[in-house]
């Protein structure tokens, strides 16, 4: 099997691309970490900034809520696949 260039490039930029993906999901987890769970254990703060993210509650309510929207969403996802795969 001959592989072309073409073909070897546009595979090495997709790999680029997910890697590039992949880190900026562990950069932004720890932010997200922090924001949601981590700052409303913290002492209260003096900068705004801050304040602001600890007095924030709507981190703290977005990932539950999002858990039923999630099962819903994958139900439906296994359905449609059922639904094509016997049509």
């Amino acid at each position: 099997m001959v592989v072309s260039k073409e073909s070897s490039s546009s595979s090495r930029m997709t790999t680029y691309w997910g890697w590039f993906l992949v880190g900026i999901g562990f950069l932004v987890l720890p932010g997200f970490l922090f924001t949601a769970f981590i700052s409303k254990l913290l002492l209260p703060s003096n900068y705004s900034l801050i304040a602001a993210i600890q007095n924030d509650r709507y981190y703290c309510y977005l990932v539950p809520l999002t858990l039923p929207v999630l099962v819903v969403a994958v139900y439906f996802h296994w359905l449609s696949m059922k639904l094509f795969k016997h049509a």
